[in-house]
Parts: C-alpha cells; structure tokens; sequence
C-alpha cells in the first residue's frame, strides 16, 4: 500500500502509521473482552442500559486505539533510520508524513487518549492506561529505550498487550456493567496465556528486521541467535502455550472451562504453527515475513475464542 499525494495521500500514510495489525489485535482485544464480561453477566442482558453501555464502550475503544498509535507511532520517530532498512514502506520511513506531522499524530494520540479514559472510567483504569503508555513509550525513547535490552523488550510488550490489555478490558466491562471485579478461572488463564503469547511476539518480531539491526547495533534475539534457531524457540513456547492450554481445559474441575473448545481449537491452531515453521525458509526474507504473519494470525484467533472458552 503506497500513499499517492494529496488528503487520500495522506490518510493512506496516517493509516499505515498506526500500524493495522497491531489496531486489529486491540480491536479484537476491546471486542472480545466485552463480549466475555457479557457473557458472565448474571443480570439479563434485556435489563442491561445498552444506549448508556454503547458510547462508553466505543469511547474505551478509540482510547485503545490512540494509546495503541501513540506507541507504535514514537517507536517510528525514533527507529527512522532502522526502519529504513528493515521497514522501507513505514511512512516516515518512506518520507510519506514528515517527522513534524508523525509528533502530532503521537502527541494526539499521547493527550487524547488519557483524556477520553479520564472522562469515562474510574481512576484505576486510568493508572493503568497511563502505565501503559509510559511503558510503552520508553520502549522506544533515550534514554532508558528498552528495545535495547531483549529481555526488557520482551517484558514491555507483554505487559502492555499480554496483561494490562486484557486485564483493563475485562475491568472496565465488569465496572460498566455496574459489577465488581471478580478474578474468574478463565481471565486468569486467559491472561497468562496472552501474556505468554505477546512475548512471545515480543521475540518473534525481531526475526525479519535481523539486517537493519545488525547494520544500527540493535542486539535482539534474533541477532543473538539467528533467524532459524529463533523460530525453533517461538515456535516451541507457542506450542507448550497451546498445550498447557489442552491440559487447563482436561484438568480443571467440571464446567470450569469449555474442554469442547478449548481443547480441539488450541490443538488445531497448534498444529497450523507447527505446519508453518515445516515451510519457513531461515534465508528468505519472504519466508520469515510470512511466518511472522501467521503468528499474528494465530493471535487473532485466539481472542476468537476468547468468548466460548
């Protein structure tokens, strides 16, 4: 996708700033999440106050959606001229938006989004909204830059979409919903699991920017390893993930969990990883990419069946 000149030029650069795969798992994120506290809910849903609940929710949404530009967008400002190398078609990369017009849609999203948190939840989902962006910032920004440090990196990006994502979603439902949080068997596993599953992303989105990397002095993972023996590496903590999964579902008490769901679709999404990492060729760029997708893929997925676990 090529931003032409002109306001269809530029919506074009805007929407690729944001980063649309990572909008998506947010979207997914927001939606499922809801969809699971509704599920929960033992007040009939006909009684349920839904054109009060409707603007709330979509307003927890663009929140998400500004937090979410705010710190893939700061982590383009800074990583320029990494992404030069490694992500040509990013639009400041691509002198598609300057780096003037890049600070504006990240401070719009920086200031915009708290302040649509502030206005429509309660002060802890706010604290944790903002401990996600300071994080998620810093990841990027010098002097700490945490992307820097592989662990630190990996730790970042999975507090932020692994726990504080989902644990917030689920929280400011249930606070919606004008219910008290209460840890239930499945937000508990379905926040290891995600937490598990964004750091493991953390790792596994390194693999196909190895070259610009290496070039800046980047040490990832990746780096560190190569290509091939870090595919082994996400490709087996996703599989153990899947299978600690099966075992949860097949161990827990009845009726804690739907075995019918959980254990056949984690098996499958299992064994759709496993078939692409047989077809991942380490020295193709292509190949990688593709295989770095597919994870995505999969975490797609998994909040699909959020909802039915």
């Amino acid at each position: 996708l090529v931003a032409g000149e002109g306001v269809k030029g530029y919506l074009t650069a805007v929407y690729k700033f944001v980063r649309p795969h990572t909008v998506r798992g947010t979207i997914l994120a927001s939606v499922c999440g809801v969809a699971r506290a509704l599920s929960e809910c033992t007040v009939p849903l006909a009684s349920t106050p839904w054109l009060e609940l409707l603007p709330n929710a979509l307003k927890g949404l663009l929140a998400l959606v500004l937090g979410n530009a705010f710190i893939v967008g700061i982590n383009q400002i800074y990583d320029v001229d990494i992404d030069r190398v490694n992500k040509p078609f990013l639009p400041v990369a691509a002198d598609e938006l300057s780096e003037r017009q890049a600070w504006v849609l990240v401070l719009l999203g920086g200031l915009a989004g708290p302040c649509v948190v502030a206005s429509t939840f309660s002060a802890l989902i706010l604290k944790l909204y903002s401990f996600g962006l300071l994080i998620g910032g810093v990841y990027s920004v010098p002097p700490l830059r945490f992307k820097r440090f592989p662990l630190a990196a990996g730790l970042t990006i999975a507090t932020v979409r692994g726990f504080l994502l989902n644990f917030g979603v689920y929280y400011a439902a249930r606070e919606a919903l004008g219910l008290s949080f209460q840890w239930s068997p499945v937000i508990a596993f379905f926040a290891c699991f995600m937490t598990v599953f964004a750091g493991t992303i953390a790792v596994a989105k390194d693999l196909p920017d190895i070259d610009g990397d290496a070039l800046f002095g980047v040490e990832t993972f990746s780096t560190r390893l190569g290509v091939k023996k870090i595919a082994q590496l996400v490709t087996g903590a996703l599989c153990l993930n899947y299978a600690a999964a099966i075992a949860t579902a097949l161990l827990s008490p009845a009726g804690t969990f739907r075995a019918f769901v959980m254990v056949p679709g984690h098996a499958l999404l299992a064994l759709w990883l496993l078939k692409s990492h047989a077809k991942l060729e380490p020295d193709s760029q292509e190949s990688v990419k593709k295989f770095y997708k597919r994870i995505w893929d999969l975490f797609y997925l998994e909040y699909m069946m959020y909802p039915f676990l």
